[in-house]
């Protein structure tokens, strides 16, 4: 079975220390500007042990800096062959494809991971059901491995809820999982990581968080840069200040998951999404792990259900997996194009797991683990072009999800595996030791003539047809799947950026959502706990405003604040002005972030704009 892992501050610390004199026993010369910045690494210690959320006081304006000179000094600067932004599947599966091509060239690369999760895997949240097409074609003896891979999919059943009762739909050929695997993404990652450090000698370094994207003078991408540590929240550097450091690469791969701030900055400045091309679409997966009677735990079992609780008009479903020992997992997924500001998802999942279908599932069992992230829901139309001068887009950077099969870690994968391909390819035509920006120029042929673009090809019709309703959606959903097959002669549009559906208060019905119970249902603060989540305290706030008057002048004027119902982890709140109660403010408790990224896509204005935390903050996710 799948263990259970918490590392106290103190084991962390010593795992860090024998991480960093293993590194300097073996690394390059280059390698050591690195590892002597690793130094500064024992703060995410306490990402393990924390347990209470605070309520920091308000960080509702544009983050503010000083003018002290050691905000400008130089930053230290290293050099590799490959830079790897993430270590999630797609990057993992990047930098081990790149290192298993070296070796078939009996040639030496240097592949250098950038993660900025304290530990791998810490910020996954994911189902997971595995198809294992993708890691077949990586790892091809893995089945023989020490994995975590380990409960096999049995029985599928598709529900379709009404308040009080279910009723059995046909499971459409997505959905069926026969071959595929029910696992903890996070514990996957942790040890693909390991298979990646320890087999392939792939350098991945968690707790460092890459915060800007560098490039050459001619507009090519030249790496990354971390951020500085040890400011102050107002902007002034403390006793424990240190630059950052920058990172250079021929080619950088971008694998950040949804919403990745640097792939964001790219794609705008590479005009990666051409005029007219779609928008991608988003989706927020809210997810618990329980550990049930074992008379009520089937292993294997799969169940998805639509329809209740939520209204006709919004797009989502929801997840019930069980797997290792007496685990079940359970999520739930609301498309975030939906209409009504008084809609909280998060309560739309407590709520749900009230259903006779589901509660008798969970009755008598315990909540261990709580998460959130936002999916990629665009599908093949909304995938944008993939590799520029000095790097590419990879995974859910990309948005490589395919929304009907409910699946996208075999397609970060195989996104990985083929930009893989392509930068090596490109480096072959380098000059020695140049450090010039190179394109891998056929990463897109390569996608084009895979069997993932096939893949999303066939499934492009069925997440757009939600936006004419649920019954709409489902009927279309199953004239693609069961009749064409994907082979309609047409492609559906998404015809709207999410931020832009959310409809006035006064046009919007309030919904009454019941209290929880405390058995099956909790309160946020509560669940948020359970995602082990810690920032620390006095740093600049990572969740920006462009204009800190927007909120209150036009989203709680317009909205009602929806900023407090759309995020799932109590992040954002209005409260009364001190001195002038009839005034109203937003109060941003960045602390509570789970990094999901729901802000930066659903903020009617775009004025909220996530940038990344000091290295090791956020959440520390077990077994999710």
């Amino acid at each position: 079975g799948q263990a259970f892992v918490c590392f106290s501050p103190s084991s962390l610390l010593s795992l860090l220390a024998f991480r960093l004199f293993s590194s300097l026993l073996s690394c390059s010369p280059k390698m050591l500007s690195l590892a002597r910045v690793a130094t500064r690494l024992p703060h995410v210690g306490s990402a393990f042990s924390a347990r209470t959320l605070s309520r920091p006081a308000a960080l509702s304006a544009p983050r503010q800096f000083s003018s002290d000179p050691r905000l400008s000094e130089e930053r230290v600067s290293d050099q590799t062959d490959v830079l790897i932004v993430g270590a999630g599947p797609a990057g993992l599966a990047a930098a081990i494809r790149l290192k298993q091509l070296a070796a078939e060239k009996d040639q030496e690369l240097r592949v250098t991971v950038l993660e900025k999760a304290a530990e791998v895997g810490a910020h996954i949240v994911s189902g997971c059901v595995l198809e294992p097409r993708a890691l077949d074609e990586l790892l091809p003896k893995w089945r023989e491995m020490d994995s975590p891979i380990t409960t096999k999919a049995g029985s599928d059943k598709m529900l379709f809820l009404t308040e009080g009762s279910s009723v059995p739909l046909p499971v459409p050929p997505s959905l069926h999982n026969d071959g595929n695997y029910i696992i903890s993404l996070g514990n996957t990652i942790r040890w693909m990581g390991a298979v990646a450090e320890e087999q392939f000698g792939v350098e991945v370094f968690p707790g460092y968080a890459g915060s800007e994207v560098l490039y050459h003078d001619d507009g090519s991408v030249k790496g990354v840069a971390t951020n500085d540590v040890g400011i102050a929240k107002n902007g002034e550097p403390k006793d424990n200040f240190e630059r950052g450091m920058e990172l250079h690469a021929p080619i950088t791969l971008f694998g950040e998951g949804v919403r990745g701030s640097l792939s964001k900055q790219v794609m705008q400045r590479m005009k990666l999404r051409s005029a007219g091309q779609e928008e991608q679409t988003y989706g927020l997966g809210i997810k618990e792990v329980w550990r049930v009677s074992p008379e009520k735990h089937k292993k294997g079992s799969i169940v998805h259900t639509v329809g209740w609780p939520l209204d006709m008009e919004t797009y989502g479903g929801s997840f019930l997996y069980h797997f290792d020992e007496n685990l079940v997992t359970l999520g739930f997924v609301v498309a975030l194009d939906y209409k009504n500001p008084y809609l909280s998802p998060y309560r739309e999942f407590q709520r749900w797991k009230h259903h006779p279908a589901i509660r008798e599932t969970l009755e008598g069992g315990e909540c261990l683990s709580y998460g959130a992230r936002a999916i990629s829901e665009g599908g093949l139309q909304s995938i944008p072009q993939l590799s520029f001068s000095g790097g590419a887009l990879i995974g859910d950077s990309a948005g490589f999800l395919n929304v009907p099969k409910i699946k996208g870690t075999h397609c970060a994968m195989k996104s990985g595996m083929m930009a893989a391909e392509a930068t090596f390819e490109a480096l072959q035509q380098r000059e020695p030791e140049s450090m010039a920006a190179l394109t891998p120029h056929s990463y897109q042929r390569n996608f084009d003539s895979s069997w993932l673009r096939e893949e999303l090809h066939a499934v492009r019709n069925v997440r757009p047809g939600f936006k004419w309703g649920l019954f709409p959606g489902l009927i279309n959903a199953g004239l693609e799947s069961f009749v064409f097959r994907g082979k309609t002669p047409w492609t559906l549009s998404h015809g709207h950026k999410d931020n832009e559906s959310l409809v006035p208060k006064e046009k919007a019905t309030k919904i009454d959502y019941p209290a929880p119970d405390g058995k099956i249902s909790f309160d946020l603060l509560t669940n948020v706990s359970r995602s082990n989540t810690w920032h620390e305290e006095d740093q600049p706030c990572h969740l920006t405003l462009k204009d800190a008057s927007v909120p209150v002048e036009h989203n709680l004027a317009k909205y009602d604040g929806p900023e407090g119902r759309y995020c799932p982890a109590g992040v954002y709140e209005y409260v009364p002005v001190e001195g002038d109660e009839s005034k109203m403010r937003l109060q941003i408790n960045q602390s509570n972030c789970v990094h999901c990224k729901t802000c930066d896509i659903k903020d009617p204005t775009q004025n909220i704009n996530w940038v990344t935390p000091e290295g090791g903050g956020g959440p520390a996710y077990v077994n999710m």
